[in-house]
């Protein structure tokens, strides 16, 4: 790992002899990570602003099912305008070596940052919990739902979270949410995979552990999912752990299925809507925008949340 001695860069690995000096019009300055699907790159573009390049594995980037992913991640992205996700700079998805590119947001992913220092607390907990309900409702807004929200999946970043990773997002097929309009009613991380929920279910898109309980029995993904992921999320943040516990898949499962959340050691003002998320079936679940009023009641939201939806950048 290389860190820079210029303020700006943050820490990278140096270009290996296989990887690309450039990909469209952004210099590579060297490897921020890598998955299953392909490698992020540090760039910077034409003008100067420093950028994150994904760009899809060779092995992959023949295969029609990778190709049509990473398109869909593309074209999610070109509809999402939001202070809390990375903005859309510029993409080739069918160029010979596909790549997406974002605008560059330091800081570390959630999930690094609570297994380095433990829970959020106070202030950088409540600025989470917003700004991912803030994400969640201009991502709804576009018409899509994120379908993989998890600790991985969102940066802590100095100015505020920003939700990652539009690889397996979905254009909304019905209505903006389900039935409505009722207020509150009475594992371990890892990569995305499609996992066999029960007979009845056939594969489920998302990461075990984090899935939504009617998802795991054969219904379609709903902004609803999206926000009993926020509950998830926000759980973890706080208390360092899933709420639905470590095991097995089939162990987790059935914990989430049951409603069976663990929210001890959760804030009391955050309470009521990780609650609500966690355990109301999807009809009943708070909206992001119902989160958000509640939000607002806490005297440490640290940001003016009216504002929420103005973009980083113009």
């Amino acid at each position: 790992m290389f860190t820079s001695p210029r303020r700006s860069l943050p820490a990278f690995t140096p270009l290996g002899a296989h990887d690309p000096a450039r990909l469209g019009p952004h210099r590579l300055l060297g490897r921020l990570g890598s998955g299953g699907m392909g490698t992020v790159y540090l760039g910077r573009s034409r003008f100067g602003r420093l950028v994150a390049v994904k760009a899809v594995h060779p092995e992959l980037a023949d295969e029609p099912e990778f190709r049509a992913r990473f398109a869909r991640e593309v074209g999610s992205l070109r509809r999402v305008r939001s202070r809390f996700v990375p903005r859309f700079i510029g993409a080739a998805p069918r160029a010979p070596s596909p790549w997406l590119a974002t605008e560059f947001i330091p800081g570390p992913t959630l999930h690094a940052r609570v297994r380095s220092t433990g829970p959020l607390i106070g202030r950088s907990l409540t600025r989470l919990a917003a700004g991912v309900a803030s994400a969640l409702a201009d991502i709804h807004g576009a018409g899509l739902v994120h379908r993989d929200l998890k600790p991985s999946n969102v940066i802590i970043s100095p100015d505020g979270p920003r939700i990652l990773d539009f690889g397996i997002a979905r254009a909304l097929d019905s209505a903006p949410y389900p039935p409505t309009g009722h207020a509150y009613a009475p594992g371990r991380d890892g990569r995305s995979v499609d996992v066999a929920a029960n007979t009845r279910a056939g594969g489920v898109a998302g990461t075990p552990g984090w899935i939504a309980p009617e998802r795991l029995l054969g219904a379609p993904a709903t902004t609803a999912s999206d926000v009993f992921s926020w509950g998830q999320l926000t759980a973890y943040a706080a208390t360092g752990r899933n709420p639905f516990g470590r095991g097995s898949v089939g162990t987790v499962t059935r914990r989430v299925l049951r409603g069976a959340a663990d929210l001890a050691g959760l804030p009391s003002e955050l309470f009521p809507p990780v609650h609500a998320a966690l355990t109301a079936p999807a009809a009943y679940r708070p909206t992001p925008e119902q989160i958000l009023r509640d939000l607002q009641l806490i005297p440490a939201t640290p940001w003016p949340l009216p504002d929420n939806r103005k973009p980083a950048f113009t």
